[in-house]
């Protein structure tokens, strides 16, 4: 069968069986391997996508579900070189160890944040409850998402200073130009 959807924004069209789930069609067929694979039975959280905004665990979606929708992966997060806050915070933290969980924990993540900018260290620990992280013992990761929302806050707070051309220079800008083609 045909499966259509639009993939960190960009639409992608594969035949694909029936029977394949979105992880294996993100990492074998798109070659998006960011998204990793642990257990298969949703347990884990390791798979965690994006579809239609909302996090999923891609080990139980068909890829032909996601026909027609939007998947964001965890290469989607960044802006071209720029890292996403939340990968920063990672970074800065030491949110991960072998990183395995990193991906699927990010997305989450990330997820969280959009939906409350400021969220309590009990709020991180339950919007992550449904993953599972055997090395960090979440302190880490906890830390990593608090250090984005601060981060994400901060830049929020700063405001581009806006000059405004005084009339005066406006007016003289102009004469030079009206004077200099002359």
């Amino acid at each position: 069968m045909q499966v259509t959807m639009t993939v960190n924004d960009v639409e992608v069209t594969r035949e694909i069986e029936g029977r394949l789930l979105l992880v294996h069609f993100l990492r074998d067929v798109l070659g998006l391997t960011g998204t990793h694979w642990g257990c298969d039975t949703s347990n884990c959280g390791t798979c965690v996508v994006w579809l239609d905004g909302e996090p999923v665990k891609s080990c139980t979606v068909l890829a032909a579900m996601a026909g027609g929708h939007e998947v964001r992966t965890v290469e989607g997060l960044a802006e071209g070189s720029e890292l996403d806050p939340i990968q920063q915070g990672f970074m800065q933290c030491h949110g991960l160890q072998c990183g395995f969980c990193t991906p699927g924990m990010m997305m989450t993540a990330r997820a969280l944040l959009d939906r409350n900018p400021d969220p309590s260290e009990a709020e991180i620990r339950e919007a992550i409850s449904g993953q599972i992280c055997r090395c960090t013992g979440y302190a880490t990761i906890v830390r990593s998402v608090r250090w984005a929302a601060v981060h994400e806050a901060a830049a929020a707070a700063r405001v581009p200073e806006q000059t405004q051309p005084s009339e005066a220079g406006e007016h003289a800008d102009a004469g030079q130009a009206v004077g200099s083609a002359s």
